[in-house]
């Protein structure tokens, strides 16, 4: 069996011991070096050629984000961050995501023997799904600058809301390579678009910085709602991390549901909780989009949705950075449409149009 080429680095010898241990502890994983920083870490990449590169971010010589940048210019290759659970850490990892990184893990805690175990499960989990990413799907996406929000929609589609006096919904959600394919499809979307509701698999800290970056580059307005908020017109309306999102009808409105129950599908918050939940109010008043993200998590909800009347969108395989969570629910048969990242916006609103 051909091993993963993992190459470490991180300028903290205890963090690279820590980090060559668990990966070794697979048997489909070799640890072919540690660098203790990125001068290092480049000739090291040329003499080792790994399959996966894990990355620090706060290094000597030459930070982690400029030495990334430079990496997926000259060698694009599956990167998995070691992040910082804070909200400098979760700016700066965005920020890698931006730039090509496949996925993130947190940083390990050397005095938490406890949490070890669960903690090497999901890096060598992340490891081998980067080991397997569809590189060319890494190919950073150039985001608009921050746009000016308009009071007038360019493109009106109020006339399309349903004739019962409902308000149509989106469902949409992602994991692994999601946080960038979100952006892709909320910057083409027009002010005037139904609500979206969006499950993106992030820890709580990241939320807030993540919801920064959707609303800076859509002419809708996102944010991450709170318990009983009513659903509006031109929102985007955000998971928060560590809780989970559904939504309800009460009347003609969509009331957002958050709570602190226990994760589905291994997630918190999880894509299955918001579809199944929208499958029971919304009906075929709404749209469901399932993007790049690593499991299946999301497509029995899809599936829900489908039964419910609504239309379904999954992203296609060779724009997604893990066709996963979409592949999952290709394979129920409930996608209606499996369309390229670039042309879901669009698929998006066409779709609201037939609604009734």
């Amino acid at each position: 069996m051909k091993k993963i080429r993992v190459l470490i680095v991180d300028d903290s010898l205890l963090i690279r011991k820590v980090l060559t241990s668990v990966l070794s502890t697979a048997p489909d994983i070799e640890v072919v070096g540690a660098a203790e920083d990125p001068l290092v870490a480049r000739d090291m990449i040329k003499q080792l050629n790994p399959d996966v590169l894990t990355l620090d971010i706060e290094m000597p010589h030459m930070d982690g984000l400029t030495f990334l940048r430079n990496l997926m210019r000259l060698r694009p290759m599956p990167v998995v961050m070691i992040s910082t659970l804070t909200e400098h850490g979760a700016e700066a990892t965005l920020n890698a995501l931006s730039l090509g990184a496949i996925d993130f893990v947190s940083k390990p805690k050397i005095n938490a023997e406890n949490t070890l175990a669960d903690y090497s499960e999901e890096i060598i989990s992340k490891v081998r799904v980067a080991a397997n990413t569809n590189v060319k799907a890494l190919t950073p996406h150039e985001d608009p600058p921050h746009v000016v929000k308009m009071t007038n929609a360019m493109q009106s589609i109020r006339s399309t809301r349903s004739t019962t006096g409902f308000t149509k919904i989106i469902t949409l959600g992602s994991s692994t390579g999601g946080t960038e394919a979100i952006k892709v499809v909320m910057k083409n979307m027009p002010a005037d678009s139904p609500p979206i509701l969006i499950t993106q698999h992030l820890p709580a800290a990241f939320s807030e910085s993540f919801v920064q970056h959707i609303d800076a580059i859509t002419q809708m307005t996102a944010s991450i709602p709170v318990n009983g908020q009513v659903v509006e017109w031109g929102n985007i309306y955000l998971a928060p991390g560590g809780l989970q999102m559904g939504v309800t009808r009460v009347n003609n409105q969509y009331i957002i549901q958050i709570d602190d129950s226990e994760p589905v599908n291994r997630h918190k918050p999880a894509v299955d909780v918001l579809f199944h939940t929208a499958a029971k109010c919304a009906k075929d008043n709404a749209v469901c989009v399932l993007l790049t993200g690593m499991g299946a998590d999301g497509a029995v909800g899809m599936q829900a949705m489908k039964e419910a009347g609504a239309k379904t969108i999954v992203q296609d395989e060779a724009s997604s950075v893990v066709w996963g969570m979409p592949g999952a629910a290709f394979k129920l048969g409930c996608a209606d449409y499996v369309v390229p990242l670039d042309d879901i916006a669009a698929k998006i609103l066409a779709l609201v149009k037939t609604l009734r």
